[in-house]
């Protein structure tokens, strides 16, 4: 919880002045039963001797008291509500930017579950949390220790019962508080697993129904929910016995002092209206307890809560720059190193210097020893069996994945000395699952370049031959997007998402297996507009296609995470038998020749 009071600091102010106004509440409060008292003993007094006078100014006075503690309550409220929602919004904008800035190594560790929980109901219960501390934690041990005080000036004897209460509460309240800590966090946790299986069916609900598995996803989420029911309910249980415990205490506290209080007053000691102040102090106690069991309870959670959303931002951002450790003084020294007496080495465009890479988790290397050279301008396609390190080869250029072994170089400087901004911005990507956002065409679009004009929005669309879809639909580039892009064809998104990376006419373009979902001869066109980009473009098109990939200027066959070939179409054809195995399986072999 202590590295979350960062976000707090822009409401010192009301951090400071609610907790204020709680205590005058209180401290105007912890004036009544001496108000009252003096109402019994004389206003109302023994027969015929009441002062009605004094009954009315003790009156007045206690509407004054009850209407200055109504507004420094209101006040306190206010300023507590202010800070506590301005941290969350703080606190939940930073989660969200840390997250962004995450390579996807941790993001796969971490879980997209767990991230959205965190974001959402963590950070929710660490707002009631600050709420709830700025209102009532100075105010309840205020009220309760300073009843105990006014107890004690009023009658020593019948206070000493307060002394022996008082720490029998704490032990109560405390002890509860230390059992239900890690409860709590075990409930955030199941509540993780429970919002996993919802996210999944609800984003696999067409496949889930197409196998008919609606009776086996019922089944394993009732056993997820009855899981998360069963803890919430035993930290209920645990929780709930705090009540009536202080009840107990606090109400035999008060047997306690009707009886010590009785005797006082027949032996001419205490007054009557002393003894009932005294009992009314005890209820205050009890009041004031009952909501500092409940503060306990909300603070347990809100501290749970806050250590995973601690956890989140303690993630390492930047983890692929720390473990490659290669300033960009270095890289320069070593892209003009000599070579032999005479000449200079001058580094090709990118390079993949005896590159592997290894999943956090994972026991062997997805990708081991690649190493290849691109010059400017080239095409590189990318072919091989599924799961053979396409994707991830070309998920390492924008730095998705931070190398293993080995290095990337992009004109002889190492790609984790390269700001991730400015690498990224020189990279265009379409991934290999087509991704829109809410919006309109032209917003999703304009993602590559914020400030594009119409004209070079519909020459990016031009070039990922999708011109029919964006003038097809009531707006042409205005049209409504929904989320996720769920009112487009899968052809016509992977389209739309291949003119976004063209937008911002990027030197490097990847794509990843996109035109997946397009027809043959809409690929043919896409590939020969492709052509026409700007000639300094080096572009990566991964395929599991070869008529894709055929006329590429170097062609890389990989085979279980390792280059088992590179060349033209014609030389791997001659050369490579996994290449030949793939090219040879989608056409006769006869029809080739």
């Amino acid at each position: 919880m202590k590295k979350l009071f960062v976000y707090l600091k822009d409401y010192r102010k009301e951090s400071v002045l609610a907790p204020l106004f709680k205590l005058l509440e209180a401290f105007f409060e912890l004036f009544v039963p001496l108000v009252m008292a003096s109402i019994i003993d004389r206003g109302i007094g023994s027969p015929g001797n009441s002062d009605v006078g004094h009954i009315v100014r003790m009156g007045l006075c206690l509407l004054l008291l009850a209407a200055v503690g109504l507004a420094s309550s209101v006040t306190a409220q206010f300023f507590a509500a202010r800070a506590a929602v301005g941290f969350s919004a703080k606190l939940r904008q930073a989660v969200f930017e840390h997250i962004q800035r995450l390579d996807f190594t941790n993001i796969d560790r971490a879980g997209t579950s767990t991230l959205i929980t965190r974001m959402t109901s963590d950070i929710n219960q660490v707002q009631s949390g600050v709420n709830m501390v700025l209102r009532l934690f100075l105010r309840s041990p205020i009220i309760v220790f300073g009843a105990m005080i006014m107890a004690f000036t009023i009658d020593v004897k019948s206070a000493l019962i307060f002394v022996v209460a008082i720490p029998l509460l704490a032990v109560v309240v405390f002890g509860v508080m230390m059992i239900t800590m890690p409860m709590y966090k075990k409930v955030q946790s199941a509540l993780d697993r429970v919002l996993g299986i919802t996210r999944e069916n609800l984003t696999g609900v067409r496949v889930i129904r197409a196998f008919h598995q609606e009776q086996v996803e019922e089944k394993r989420f009732r056993e997820q929910n009855n899981a998360l029911s069963h803890l919430q309910t035993a930290v209920a249980r645990i929780s709930a016995v705090m009540n009536p415990l202080t009840y107990v205490i606090v109400n035999g506290a008060i047997i306690a002092l009707i009886y010590t209080g009785a005797l006082q007053v027949n032996m001419g000691n205490l007054t009557q209206g002393e003894v009932v102040a005294i009992i009314n102090y005890m209820s205050q106690i009890l009041v004031e307890l009952v909501k500092l069991a409940n503060l306990i309870v909300t603070i347990t959670k809100a501290l749970a809560c806050a250590d995973r959303v601690a956890g989140v931002l303690e993630i390492p951002a930047g983890e692929a720059a720390e473990k490659c450790n290669v300033s960009a003084q270095s890289a320069a020294e070593e892209a003009g190193k000599p070579v032999g007496d005479t000449m200079q080495y001058l580094p090709p465009y990118l390079e993949f210097d005896h590159v592997s890479l290894t999943y956090q988790g994972a026991g062997d290397k997805t990708l081991q020893d690649v190493h290849f050279r691109v010059e400017r301008g080239q095409t590189i396609g990318i072919i091989g069996g599924t799961g053979s390190g396409k994707s991830s080869l070309v998920n390492m250029i924008p730095g998705f994945y931070p190398v293993t072994e080995g290095a990337i170089r992009l004109e002889g400087q190492n790609i984790q000395s390269i700001p991730m901004e400015q690498l990224r911005r020189r990279i265009g990507v379409v991934p290999q699952k087509a991704v829109l956002f809410k919006g309109t065409i032209r917003s999703n679009l304009q993602w590559g370049k914020p400030d594009a004009t119409d004209e070079e929005l519909w020459q990016a669309i031009d070039t990922a031959q999708a011109r029919e879809v964006v003038e097809g639909r009531d707006g042409g580039l205005d049209a409504k997007v929904a989320q996720n892009g769920k009112n487009l064809s899968g052809g016509q998104k992977q389209r739309l998402t291949i003119a976004r990376a063209l937008v911002r006419k990027p030197e490097i373009l990847i794509l990843d297996d996109s035109a997946s979902a397009l027809d043959y001869a809409t690929d043919a066109k896409l590939r020969q507009a492709l052509k026409e980009v700007e000639k300094d473009t080096t572009t990566f098109i991964v395929s599991q296609r070869a008529s894709t990939i055929r006329h590429a200027d170097q062609i890389l066959v990989l085979d279980d995470g390792m280059i088992v070939g590179i060349g033209t179409h014609e030389k791997l054809l001659e050369d490579c038998q996994v290449y030949q195995e793939i090219y040879y399986s989608q056409y006769e072999k006869e029809a080739v020749e």
